[in-house]
C-alpha cells in the first residue's frame, strides 16, 4: 500500500510538472511608427525648455503670463460681440474666446508682466466693469531679442 501511494505521489508530481513546462517562443512587437518620432520630439523639447537655450524656431515653448479678462457670460452673441469690439479698439492685443459649458470668456493680450496687463485693465474699466487679470500661459511674443 505504501508502494502504491509512493509511486503515485512520483507519477502526479511528473505529469504535473509536464504540464506546466513552458515551450520557448519569439514575441512580436507592433506598434505604430509614430510613436517612435513623437517620443523623440517630446525629448527635444524637454531638452530645449531645461537648457535654457530656447530656439526661435520652436513656437512650443511654454511660456506663463498675464491675460485680462473682458467678458464672462452665458450669451454667445454678446461674448463675440465683444470680442469683435475687443479687437477693432485694441488691434495690437490678441483676443481670446473660450467656452467652458456653460459660459464663455473673452480675454485680450499675452503679458509677460502683471504691471502691463494693469495698465491695459485701467483703460478698459469704463467699458467693462468687471475686469479681471489672470496668470496663465501665453502665447510668447513675435519678436524677442
Amino acid at each position: 500500500m505504501l508502494l502504491k501511494l509512493n509511486l503515485y505521489f512520483w507519477v502526479l508530481m511528473l505529469c504535473s510538472s509536464l504540464t506546466f513546462a513552458q515551450t520557448k517562443g519569439s514575441v512580436i512587437v507592433i506598434k505604430n511608427p509614430a510613436i517612435d518620432s513623437l517620443i523623440a520630439r517630446r525629448v527635444l523639447l524637454n531638452k530645449l525648455i531645461t537648457n535654457n537655450s530656447v530656439n526661435k524656431s520652436a513656437s512650443s515653448v511654454v511660456v506663463y503670463g498675464f491675460r485680462v479678462q473682458a467678458y464672462f457670460g452665458t450669451d454667445r452673441k454678446e461674448a463675440y460681440k465683444i470680442q469683435a469690439k475687443l479687437k477693432q479698439s485694441y488691434p495690437d492685443f490678441e483676443t481670446y474666446i473660450s467656452y467652458n459649458l456653460p459660459n464663455y470668456r473673452i480675454k485680450i493680450g499675452d503679458f509677460r508682466n502683471r504691471l502691463e496687463a494693469e495698465k491695459l485693465l485701467s483703460q478698459l474699466r469704463s467699458s467693462y466693469p468687471t475686469l479681471f487679470i489672470f496668470n496663465e500661459r501665453i502665447n510668447p511674443p513675435k519678436n524677442e531679442d
